[in-house]
Formats: structure tokens, sequence, C-alpha cells
């Protein structure tokens, strides 16, 4: 397939940012302003790559479901106003709604808590030939639930079951489970959107200042911020942990939301595009049904 300057210009952007084995990630090492060659979000070109972007995704995505054998799992992890809502919101924006369904996992429910941590999400993984996006997922089993202790205790396990191994067992899990999915036609690629703690409070600060968008504040999220370090750990030790050939990360700069969407569509469009998608074949009889019915509908006299 013939790809556009804009295109191919798009296709280099998540590459930095993509991590493969996590043995020697260090956090520190992405930064959370950075826009690459890109300096400022009112040039044209970043918008017609974002466009780029959408179109091509739009026009796979009709490639995934016409083929109908993989599916994309999409899975968004990030502290509180890094963006998610709104990369998710306007990445996809070109996706045919039916082909594409959004989970968002708030704080678990008492029936999720009686059974084990990945059974909420495994209930709502993508068919093949859909989209599936996870705001959040059961990485919060290794970022929240590890920073908050009376989580893990709400959940009810039996004591032998909770020791000082509990977090590598659950990373260990975590690899096994999408390494199954990779096998069984599962494309899996994670965002966390690394938002800076200065970026966060000066959004935070708009949500107050805003009446329009109070809604979108809760008190948990100054909260969090007392944890930040705690959480940072965490999400070191996440994409550290689970970051695989079949799995990676992409650690995305999220202090400037137009170039973390960008970052986003290149990285999906780079995904569906590995799988070498195609419209089906038509088959030999099909084929000639097809013009039977062709022939018919030229022959009506109205």
């Amino acid at each position: 397939m013939a790809h556009s300057p804009l295109s191919k210009a798009l296709g280099k952007l998540a590459a930095p940012y993509c991590v493969r084995d996590g043995a020697a990630f260090r956090l520190k090492h992405f930064h959370p302003g950075d826009t690459g060659r890109l300096q400022d979000e009112t040039k044209a070109e970043a918008r017609q790559l974002l466009a780029a972007g959408v179109q091509r995704l739009s026009r796979l995505q009709e490639k995934l479901a016409a083929q109908a054998q993989w599916s994309l799992l999409l899975i968004f992890q990030a502290m509180d106003a890094a963006g998610k809502d709104g990369a998710i919101k306007h990445v996809m924006s070109g996706v045919n709604p039916q082909g594409c369904r959004v989970v968002s996992f708030k704080a678990p429910s008492r029936e999720e808590l009686a059974h084990d941590w990945l059974w909420r999400c495994v209930r709502v993984l993508p068919e093949r030939g859909q989209i599936g996006i996870f705001n959040r997922s059961y990485y919060e089993e290794v970022l929240a639930v590890r920073v908050h202790p009376h989580l893990l205790a709400a959940q009810g396990l039996p004591e032998r079951l909770v020791s000082g191994k509990i977090w590598q067992q659950r990373f260990q899990t975590i690899r096994a489970f999408e390494h199954h999915l990779a096998r069984t036609g599962t494309v899996v690629r994670k965002f966390f959107l690394n938002v800076s703690k200065k970026e966060q409070k000066k959004r935070l600060l708009e949500r107050l200042n805003d009446p329009e968008k109070h809604w979108k504040f809760s008190a948990s999220d100054v909260l969090q911020r007392a944890s930040w370090g705690e959480y940072m750990h965490a999400y070191e030790d996440m994409v550290r942990e689970t970051a695989t050939e079949h799995a990676p990360w992409y650690v995305v700069p999220a202090d400037n939301k137009w170039y973390t969407r960008l970052v986003v569509a290149a990285a999906i469009d780079d995904a569906l595009e590995e799988l070498n998608l195609a419209f089906p074949k038509t088959p030999h009889d099909k084929q000639k049904a097809l013009a039977r019915a062709r022939h018919e509908l030229m022959s009506e006299k109205s």
C-alpha cells in the first residue's frame, strides 16, 4: 500500500516512545513536555498529521471489521487530568461506532470484588473485527491497589496469598495473559500518558475555575497528588515489568494534548498496518450470484 508523505511522517512519531523491552526502562528518560520536532500546535502540519492519522485509521478499521480475524485492544493508563478521554475522543473520531467499544473501569463493584481481579476486564474484551478501548484496566491492580493498601484489603483474598511477592505475581499474570491474547488474535497496545505534576496542577485548577468543567473534578484528584512519588514508582515498575514485543507500552508525552493525540494516532495506525489487513476475496460462486443480482437490478424498468 502506498502512503502519502503525511502518513509516512505520522508513522515516525510513535517510535521514540515505544517500549518493547522494559529491562532498561527509566521513566526519567521520557520527558512529559516533549513534542519531537513539532514545536507549535498552531502549525498547519500538526493539524494535517492528525487528520491524516484519523483518516488512515478509519480505512484500516473498515478492513479489520470486514476481515473479522483480528481484534485490537487499546489500554490507556495515566494520572488524573492527563488527557485520556480527549485522546480517545479525537483519535477515534473517524471510526465507525459499530466497530469500537470504550470501557471505563472505575472502583470495582461488589460483584467484581467477588471474582478474580482480571474477571471484569476479560468479560469485555473485543470480538474479532472489533477495537476495544480500556480507559484504565487491570493495570490498576499494580498501580492504585499497590499505592493504597486498603484497596488490596477490600479484595478479601486469603491471608496466605497476600505477601511481598504479590506484585511480582501480578506482573507475571499480566504478561501471561497478554501473551495469551496475542496468540489468539488480539493485538494489544498500551498507552501511559506521561503528564508532569506541574501540568496536572494547571489542568485541575482549570477545572475548578470553570463551572462547566466542575463535573470533571473529584476531590480524590487532589488526594492522589499526595502520593505522586509512589505512583511514579509504580508506573515505572509497570512498564519495566510488562513491556513486551507483542504488547508494548507507549510512554506518551502528555503535557501538550495536541502532541499526545498525534502519537497515539500514529501508534494505533502502525499496529493495524502491521497486520496487512485486506478486504475478503469474493468466492467464485458468490461472484456469480452478485452478477445475477446486478443484472436483475439493471433490468428493472422503474
